[in-house]
């Protein structure tokens, strides 16, 4: 992985425990993990932009109002 021994990310990984503590380190994953969820969702809706454009639709639907219709059948769904 990446060129390194099991021993360098050992030593990789209780050096960022030492500099941030063993309380941040869930905070700082999550925090983490939130970004990248976020990147990927404006890379997905920028991706529909484009492929609209390309197509020639008016109207791309974005990634925001796809995510909500979707939520909006699930609980219609679930209701029945």
């Amino acid at each position: 992985m990446f060129g390194l021994s099991p021993w360098e990310l050992l030593l990789v990984f209780l050096a960022i425990l030492l500099l941030f503590g063993a309380k941040r380190l869930p905070e700082i994953g999550s925090s983490l993990g939130r970004g990248i969820r976020e990147f990927k969702g404006s890379i997905k809706e920028v991706e529909g932009d484009v492929r609209a454009e390309i197509t020639g639709d008016t109207a791309p639907p974005s990634a925001a109002s796809a995510t909500k219709e979707t939520a909006q059948a699930r609980s219609a769904n679930s209701e029945h």
